[in-house]
């Protein structure tokens, strides 16, 4: 039997939100608007549901409660909104897990939807209402009746098919083939397999092609990246640029010297600052393993007055192409994502950054392009994602910022960053053996999330919102909660050998990553529901789920010790002698491909690139006056406070958070850096410090410059914060629009990267990991060149100072970078700089630090002194120059600076 109630708050906030929303965004005055939640649930007894709807469904001091009919709504327009067959809905399934809770049986089914009513509009307006309240990629409009069953209907499995005739199709008809299906790899790549299964003496399967398609995607492979760059020309009035790719070449015949395997690219670029220090001895902290899901670092921390060595984790994602089209689900999956990495690597994340970019978000309904999502919309919505995602899973986030520059209408920018550590002496990493088996641990496969990594590979169009749903899920931080808690248990960590999560590429790419040799059985993978074909289980994204590699005989305790986390553990995979994954789907081999063959990834693709870069007029001086400059350079959506964004986060989870997000008195300073004590069990002072610096109208003008300050603001503001220089860590987020075959669009990520290679090597740094995100244009708009520098450092708690301006009297001082006339910092000065601002704050001279960004000296000076309401007197001119990356700061002993 179905029983249905519908509950709604006596004080309904939602509501109004929505009535403000279609007011001010759709021109619709609605006399009223009501939002009432609707349940379904079977599989419970009379008594059993009675019994819920006070404990489960509803609060009774807040909340109104109907049963199975709704109040009367004379004059009302009613209809109901559900998340669409296949998308995680976690209000139903947490409503699920606590009626079970309630009755110790067998978890019911339990289907919600929203139920709106507006008051006050003709029919035409209430059409314009759905449409900016429904978005098609994740929920529709439902039925008001009651459904007589709410099991799922159960689809007949499609059978795997052969694609016949493949291995004898000409050139162009393997390019109309690939043009048919729409695979994300070029048509030279699925020339390529062809020739593969010619010398393999057969047609693939339908399934195989798909895999192949995933494993090889942008967003797997980084294919991009690694592209050749065969003729490279600079076109440049900087000559530093010339200077920065004659650098790389000289430190290319340097590390690579004569191997056939190694060639100029973009990757090799952003990682051969790292290979350089590596070389020479600078990089001794680095742990190095086969996992390279997330940077990692060696440190030895005091807890409890003893010498510990600990093992900390950064890493950056991005969830751009979801998010773009499902913001809630997008930008959750982007911090659950980010989560997933340093948590394979057996570290407890415990603190987060969130840096996004977009459009204005502030522009009429009406300048929304076709197929695209509101840019309010989208901002909001991935926000309220974002936020409820880590304030679920227990996560605090230091350090919520957002960009914006026209070029994001292109594709929004959504990258999450994170931070975890745990002993050494937890991690225990040993490389698979024939015999070892594969463990799933987590959630259940589904439907959703097939095609995200090909998917996000792509450029959009006009009509990706409307075909792109299947390859957005909604994550679950309730799993990922139970994983973290499973894996800060050292009985359990020292079993596991090897560890992925799931991300894009589902089990073809978590799984198939971790061996060289894997029979894999799809049959046992754990299924949301029945119906999943052999490709939709190989190649789903679902996420919440881990693959670990442990010895046969661990298993039985393995599965136990996850059972007490309510974690699923199933083993659905074996590590082989033979080098091919093999796939297993109803008794058959539906896949079954050479290791030598997947490494390849692909046709290694040859490109041009040519570089054109102009002087910058970037860095001049505004000449005006000093009121309407303030006024300017604070009103500007790039300096102007995020504060009511960051407030929908929590940063105080786990009490580990060493600054606020906002500091003073009156919390308005925005903190230049986020910090937070390593989590132990004991006392420690030691911390780490995480900064970011990008500005995009700076790479828009110069991607070489751009890139170059980038890194400087990040380390700049490392060591304002009280860091050592020396001690700083890189991780770079790239973000660029699609390329093509066009040189020029080519010499743009090149420019970048030779622009943060140069201040890698003039600031004796590396970035020790990165991400690329190589998709971001739509018809004929790109995003802006994109490369964010996140920077982290250890550092004593005690030691560090903030940017807000304590009392007043004190006197500040700028102390500015050198640079050449095509304002390329010097180096040398700026290390010097940097060890001596780090000594006079080491040594308690320095009151706060702060670092010039965009808006100039005023700004960031204004910045320091509102959150404890203080003014200032300048005693300078030049106020709203941009200066990025140069520091500011205040001592009482001015001779502290000599």
């Amino acid at each position: 039997m179905i029983y249905r109630i519908f509950t709604e708050k006596k004080h309904n906030v939602s509501a109004a939100r929505i009535r403000s929303e279609i007011k001010n965004l759709l021109g619709i005055h609605a006399e009223d608007v009501k939002e009432i939640l609707r349940y379904d649930v079977e599989g419970l007894s009379e008594k059993e549901f009675e019994q819920a709807i006070p404990n489960v469904f509803s609060e009774p001091p807040v909340d109104y409660v109907y049963r199975e009919q709704l109040p009367d709504l004379p004059n009302y327009r009613v209809f109901a909104i559900a998340f669409l067959d296949g998308q995680y809905d976690q209000r139903a399934d947490s409503a699920a897990q606590c009626v079970q809770l309630l009755t110790q049986k067998a978890k019911p089914i339990v289907k919600c939807a929203r139920i709106i009513a507006v008051k006050g509009v003709s029919e035409d307006q209430m059409i314009a209402i759905k449409k900016y309240l429904i978005n098609p990629v994740e929920a529709e409009e439902v039925g008001l009746e009651k459904p007589a069953s709410l099991a799922r209907v159960t689809l007949d499995t499609v059978p795997v098919g052969i694609v016949d005739g493949f291995t004898e199709m000409s050139d162009e008809e393997v390019g109309a083939y690939h043009a048919s299906i729409g695979f994300a790899m070029t048509a030279d790549d699925l020339r390529f397999v062809r020739d593969y299964y010619k010398n393999e003496k057969r047609n693939p399967t339908e399934t195989e092609l798909k895999v192949i398609d995933t494993y090889w995607s942008d967003h797997c492979r980084h294919t991009t990246f690694t592209a050749e760059l065969k003729d490279v020309t600079i076109d440049s009035e900087n000559p530093n640029v010339k200077a920065a790719y004659a650098l790389y070449q000289k430190l290319f015949a340097e590390l690579n010297g004569a191997r056939k395997d190694k060639y100029p690219c973009l990757m090799d670029i952003g990682t051969i600052a790292a290979k350089k220090m590596k070389k020479e001895g600078r990089l001794n902290d680095l742990d190095l393993s086969d996992e390279i899901n997330a940077c990692s670092i060696e440190v030895e921390i005091e807890v409890d007055g003893e010498k510990v060595p600990y093992l900390v984790m950064f890493k950056n994602e991005t969830h751009n192409h979801p998010t773009e089209i499902e913001p809630f689900g997008g930008a959750a999956t982007c911090l659950g994502g980010a989560i997933r990495d340093p948590l394979s690597g057996r570290t407890y994340v415990y603190q987060a950054m969130r840096i996004t970019g977009a459009s204005d978000p502030n522009e009429k309904l009406a300048d929304t392009l076709p197929g695209k999502l509101p840019q309010r919309v989208i901002t909001r919505t991935a926000a309220a994602g974002f936020s409820s995602y880590g304030n679920q899973i227990g996560l605090a986030t230091g350090i919520v910022d957002e960009v914006y520059h026209p070029g994001y209408k292109a594709k929004r920018l959504e990258t999450g960053y994170v931070v975890g550590a745990a002993p050494k002496s937890h991690v225990y990493r040993e490389k698979p053996k024939a015999g070892d088996v594969v463990v799933l641990l987590g959630g259940e496969t589904g439907r959703d999330g097939c095609g995200g990594a090909t998917g996000s590979s792509k450029a959009h169009t006009a009509k990706s919102v409307e075909l792109c749903g299947a390859e957005v899920q909604k994550g679950n931080p309730l799993t990922e909660r139970k994983l973290q808690r499973l894996f800060m248990n050292a009985e359990v960590t020292r079993m596991i050998k090897k560890c992925n999560d799931f991300g894009a590429g589902g089990v073809s790419v978590a799984i198939g990553e971790l061996a060289d040799g894997l029979l894999i059985d799809l049959d046992k993978v754990p299924k949301k529901y029945e119906g999943l074909s052999g490709t939709e289980l190989a190649i789903s994204e679902s996420q919440e789920r881990m693959a670990v590699v442990i010895a046969k005989e661990d298993v039985e305790k393995f599965v136990a010790l996850s059972e007490k986390e309510n974690l699923q553990a199933t083993v659905v995979a074996t590590v082989t002698e033979q080098r091919r994954m093999k796939m297993l789907f109803k008794g058959d081999v539906i896949v079954d491909i050479s290791r030598d063959f997947l490494d390849t990834n692909g046709v290694k693709q040859s490109v041009s690139a040519h570089v054109q870069e102009k002087n910058v007029t970037f860095f001049d001086d505004k000449q005006v006056s000093f009121a309407s400059g303030v006024k300017s350079a604070l009103s500007h959506l790039n300096v102007c406070s995020k504060k009511g964004l960051s407030e929908r986060f929590d940063s105080t989870i786990g009490a580990r958070s060493v600054f606020m997000p906002f500091g003073g008195k009156h919390q308005l300073t925005p903190v230049t850096a986020m910090a937070a004590k390593i989590p132990v069990k004991g006392e420690t002072d030691a911390a780490t410090v995480s900064t970011w610096g990008y500005s995009p109208d700076l790479m828009s003008e110069s991607p070489f410059l751009g890139a170059i300050y980038s890194v400087v603001c990040s380390v700049a503001k490392q060591v304002a914060a009280g860091c050592d220089k020396d001690r700083v860590r890189l991780t770079f987020q790239e973000f660029f629009m699609k390329l093509g075959r066009d040189a020029k669009r080519w010499g743009v990520p090149l420019s970048a990267l030779l622009g943060a290679l140069s201040a890698q090597i003039g600031l004796g740094l590396a970035a020790i990991g990165g991400k690329d995100s190589m998709s971001g244009s739509f018809e004929q708009i790109d995003v802006p060149p994109t490369l964010i520098s996140f920077a982290l450092a250890p550092a004593a708690a005690s030691k560090l100072i903030t940017n807000v301006a304590d009392k007043a009297g004190r006197k500040l001082y700028l102390l500015p970078m050198k640079k050449d006339a095509s304002h390329m910092p010097d180096f040398d000065y700026l290390n010097d700089l940097y060890a001596k601002v780090y000594k006079m704050i080491d040594g308690g001279n320095v009151a706060f630090a702060t670092v010039v960004e965009k808006g100039g000296v005023a700004a960031a000076v204004v910045k320091s002194c509102l959150g404890n309401g203080l003014g200032f007197t300048f005693a300078t001119d030049n106020l709203f120059a941009e200066r990025y990356g140069d520091v500011i700061v205040a001592v009482d002993d001015e001779s502290v600076l000599c």
